[in-house]
């Protein structure tokens, strides 16, 4: 077990380094990219990004709707590994902003709308489609009033549906409204891990640094018809009279055959007194608080309960057990082990080789690897290190973190299996298995779903390009990485068995009822203290909203891990107790088995909380990535238990003297 010590440890160290660059930094601001001031008329670059709807979760490009083209042409901004795999695409705009500069444009007027180009706008307005554009990295946010309740979104819509009504209209005006606080360089260090890297404002910089800095960007959408013979006449960024929303449909943009349609914005800058570092706040409020804290409350309720089953096995049961069988002399102890009943009856057989040993290495590789990634991914997130302004920070961290961790499921993998077979033999057939299997799911998975976005013509779609990238990270990274821990595996001394496994494996009692019921029963503990978490995740990931309270996160993470060491540790001596040795892969379901509560609940979510999704592509898009989750699940959670049942198992008979 001393190599989840030495990954502790080496956490520990990374947490001190990270302290001390806080006590360094008086003043510091982790969540955001490096603060940009402006100057007045100084031009800010808006980007627009994928066209993104909660009914198909399929995302498209913008340019992809006869929207106006910038002057200069379309342009890619570099992106990210996880922007790329999150399907975003980032693209220069059209829109033009100069720094405290209100102005009412012109933008472009289309040419006539083509039958396709009218069926596509229709599509992709029925289908609740969002245009996001974000200004110096904020995305744009819209305020709206759904039966007397304020909600916010990110983004605006492509065009709206009236009710009762066949009929579709184009959003083509917005109102931008910029929030701009005064920044005068005042004695503040800044530190940013953004898209323009690390960096501290320095006394230096201070004076250079005055100016205008933006903590908000809201946007109201309009359809306004306009006479196209008048706007033909006009260029791009001409100034016009500002123009009030029309309540009247008639005097909207129809979505029609032939039609010209007329893109126009306008801007107005507003001071503020909202700080750069609190420019993040609005998007990031946290709506049912007391929700999070009674998922937390649930879970300690059945962390305490099982922890009271554990305190009556280990020290009434299991020490009273133990303390009579020590005082015994040798001769009646002799005498007693013929009379044996319980535990102590499969003394001979507790360690003996489970079945698909080879494939219980492996997965308890994974698993380490799966929850080193986890428990990093969050603590940082939770510091506000992976902040949702550097966009795809969480999901290549995420990645990265992976792939380094390779050594630590090697060495786990084969250092279990040299425990198991007593030699290292066959170490480099585990390693490869290790690198390959949690990978290989995911890579099959995925490519499944690539070719159903593929064939949608979706950005979502992962380029043959990425594909290549990640398959050499895979194999120049992962396996190498896998390899070597596989090796250290080899090198570490092999955990003793405290007792001789017998060459005749004792017969198991016939049970009344079959023991994977219990087993699989065991998993509704942990999902237990997860299932309240979990509908906000999901609600983040397929109802586009923002997933910042990683605190929370944490502490039901660490919840978790303890119900799940708890639980396996209770079906394990439950098992043992009624003669059945075969506890291996029981100890590794019994907190395994929430995996299959959490894909029945993303089921139950689909069914019932994602009623708008529309379409068999978007529902096998969804199930898809499910699954991914819960063989990630399983792997984490039964790894968890697995390992914790070891060392019970082990210390348990470490004590019994029996020959």
């Amino acid at each position: 077990m001393d190599f989840l010590e030495k990954g502790m440890l080496r956490i520990s160290w990374v947490f001190l380094f990270f302290l001390s660059v806080m006590r360094v930094c008086h003043g510091f601001y982790l969540p955001g990219t490096y603060m940009h001031t402006y100057s007045t008329r100084e031009e800010i670059v808006a980007k627009v990004n994928s066209l993104t709807s909660i009914e198909t979760e399929l995302p498209f490009s913008y340019y992809s709707l006869p929207y106006c083209i910038p002057p200069d042409g379309i342009k890619k901004s570099a992106e990210n590994l996880g922007e790329l795999l999150m399907g975003d695409q980032i693209d220069n705009s059209p829109y033009r902003f100069r720094m405290n500069i209100n102005e009412t444009v012109f933008l472009c007027i289309s040419k006539p709308l083509s039958e396709h180009e009218v069926k596509l706008l229709k599509q992709r307005t029925r289908d609740l489609y969002q245009v996001n554009i974000m200004l110096d990295n904020l995305p744009a946010m819209r305020y709206a009033k759904q039966n007397g309740v304020n909600i916010q979104w990110t983004g605006f819509p492509v065009g709206y549906t009236p009710p009762n009504s066949n009929d579709d209209y184009i959003i083509n005006h917005l109102k931008f409204r910029v929030l701009i606080h005064e920044y005068e360089g005042s004695g503040v260090e800044i530190i940013g891990t953004g898209e323009e890297g690390m960096g501290v404002i320095s006394e230096a910089d201070k004076k250079k640094a005055s100016g205008y800095e933006i903590v908000g960007f809201e946007v109201v959408p309009c359809s306004i018809k306009y006479d196209p013979d008048e706007m033909s006449k006009l260029h791009m960024y001409d100034n016009m009279n500002s123009i009030s929303c029309p309540s009247e449909l008639d005097k909207s943009q129809i979505i029609r055959e032939s039609e010209r349609v007329a893109f126009t914005y306008e801007i107005e800058f507003v001071k503020s007194n909202i700080r750069w570092p609190s420019r993040w706040d609005a998007y990031l409020k946290m709506e049912g608080a007391r929700v999070h804290w009674f998922s937390i409350l649930n879970s300690l309720m059945v962390i305490f309960f099982l922890a009271g089953i554990v305190f009556v096995i280990f020290l009434r049961t299991v020490r009273r057990d133990l303390t009579r069988y020590d005082e015994l002399d040798k001769e009646t102890q002799a005498q007693m082990n013929e009379e044996l009943s319980g535990w102590k009856l499969v003394v001979g057989d507790v360690f003996r080789e489970p079945d698909s040993a080879k494939l219980l290495c492996v997965m308890v590789g994974d698993g380490v690897q799966i929850t080193g990634m986890a428990i990093v991914t969050i603590v940082f997130a939770a510091l506000g290190f992976m902040s949702p302004a550097s966009r795809g920070m969480l999901l290549t961290g995420m990645v990265f973190l992976y792939l380094f961790l390779g050594t630590a499921a090697g060495y786990a993998g084969v250092r279990l299996w040299r425990t198991i077979k007593g030699t290292p033999e066959g170490w480099k057939s585990v390693s490869w298995s290790v690198a390959c299997f949690f990978t290989g799911i995911v890579f099959v998975i995925l490519t499944f779903l690539n070719f159903i976005l593929w064939g949608s013509n979706s950005t979502g779609a992962i380029p043959i390009s990425l594909y290549f990238v990640m398959l050499s990270l895979w194999f120049c990274i992962s396996v190498p990485l896998t390899l070597f821990g596989g090796f250290l595996g080899t090198r570490a001394e092999p955990i003793q068995y405290p007792v001789r496994t017998n060459q005749i494996p004792r017969e198991i009692p016939a049970r009344k009822y079959p023991s994977w019921l219990l087993v699989l029963g065991a998993g509704t503990l942990p999902f237990g203290t997860l299932f309240i978490e979990l509908f906000f995740i999901l609600s983040s990931i397929w109802l586009g909203r923002f997933y910042y309270v990683f605190g929370f996160l944490l502490i039901v993470f660490l919840l978790l891990v303890v119900v799940c060491a708890e639980v396996s540790v209770v079906l394990t001596y439950m098992q043992i107790c009624v003669e059945d040795w075969r506890w291996w892969w029981k100890a590794f379901f019994a907190s395994g088995s929430v995996a299959l509560y959490v894909f029945l609940y993303s089921i139950n979510y689909l069914v019932f909380d994602l009623q708008s999704l529309s379409g068999p592509v978007s529902a096998i898009l969804y199930l898809g990535y499910s699954l991914i989750i819960a063989v990630a699940i399983m792997l984490s959670t039964g790894t968890i238990g697995f390992l914790m049942s070891f060392y019970f198992v082990h210390y348990l008979f470490s004590s019994v003297k029996i020959d």
